[in-house]
């Protein structure tokens, strides 16, 4: 008992350096992707290459000023960027990281929590986070954040719908709602144990969802909330200090999550193709497991930025229009046809 608080304690801790670690520089990364689509260099001063800026903006988030205007709810205020920051790192404890490693003739998993409900609990989550955004813009006492948080509860309600449906499809075929089951529902090999990854099966699905994790994550072109050219800065306009970093932060490790867990539902996790036929001990294929994980996640972070610094920004009756007229309606469709394909197969 005390070895398996041990090592939890210990994958909680390397889990929560990674997450921050990634976060920190895919806003590097960011203005490297930035830069390279606007053909310029990007961040090269702090360091080589520039890849000690991030360590350079947290700094300066450090010591910056700390404002709280007079007429906000100094409470609330305070405690938006906190909520927002904690529910973006507590969707994190579900995903698989990788299968299990045998130390000491004793088996230990590559994932924090393995609930039976981890579907439930993902999306349970993801709706509080929309609150930080909503106490941070209503405490402001700023029109501009006020509508920001408005906009954002909105679009968190049109998107979330067509997101669950497209995921209940899945769990129509899978059968669980288990992260680590659909996970390994997908594991690859020449023998009888060939199973495809989910997005095979499910490539509507899978659009859908993608779409939608754009949406609730306030990524561009769905960045409605903090839409520069109308709000200012929407949600965070009178945040300063670490306060305004807790935001930028809960955004990237917003989209860091969510890389993983479309990873995890639709492209096999930590599995790979033919990982069963290599001949490898246990823990190799485990670690190797690891590595083609984070790099799917690696993948979908570079695809979030890459759409940013292509499409232009959605108005905000398309966002609505697309959200309850196409992705809606498809993704009943979606559920239907695949809910009356697994009858069809049953018989």
């Amino acid at each position: 008992m005390i070895d398996f608080l041990i090592y939890k304690s210990i994958l909680v801790l390397i889990i929560f350096t990674i997450t921050l670690v990634v976060a920190m520089y895919a806003t590097y990364g960011e203005r490297k992707v930035a830069a390279f689509l606007q053909d310029r260099i990007g961040p090269n001063r702090a360091g080589p290459f520039g890849i000690l800026q991030p360590l350079a903006d947290g700094l300066k988030f450090f010591m910056k000023e700390e404002i709280i205007p007079n007429v906000s709810n100094k409470f609330l205020f305070i405690f938006g960027p906190c909520l927002a920051m904690i529910t973006a790192m507590m969707a994190g404890v579900l995903v698989p990281w990788g299968d299990t490693l045998v130390i000491g003739g004793k088996e230990f998993s590559l994932q924090i929590s393995d609930l039976n409900i981890g579907v439930l609990y993902f999306f349970g989550v993801g709706s509080i986070g929309v609150y930080g955004i909503m106490i941070g813009g209503w405490a402001s006492n700023n029109k501009f954040s006020l509508l920001s948080a408005i906009r954002a509860s909105a679009q968190m309600i049109s998107y979330e719908l067509a997101m669950g449906i497209s995921i209940i499809a899945l769990i129509a075929v899978t059968g669980t709602l288990s992260l680590k089951e659909i996970s390994a529902m997908q594991a690859g090999g020449v023998g009888s144990d060939w199973n495809m990854w989910n997005i095979v099966y499910h490539p509507l699905g899978f659009l859908i969802f993608i779409v939608c994790a754009f949406a609730e994550c306030n990524r561009a072109p769905f960045d409605l909330a903090e839409c520069e050219t109308e709000l200012i800065g929407g949600y965070h306009t009178e945040y300063s200090s670490m306060k305004l970093g807790f935001y930028l932060f809960a955004e990237y490790i917003n989209m860091f999550v969510s890389s993983a867990i479309i990873s995890t539902l639709y492209f096999g996790g930590y599995n790979f193709p033919f990982m069963n036929d290599l001949g490898l001990d246990h823990n190799t294929i485990t670690i190797l497991g690891t590595v083609f994980l984070f790099a799917k996640i690696f993948f979908f972070i570079f695809f979030f930025m890459w759409v940013r610094w292509t499409l232009p920004r959605f108005r905000y009756d398309q966002l609505m229009n697309l959200g309850w007229k196409v992705l809606l309606p498809l993704s009943i469709a979606n559920l239907l046809v695949t809910a009356g394909i697994a009858l069809w197969l049953d018989k």
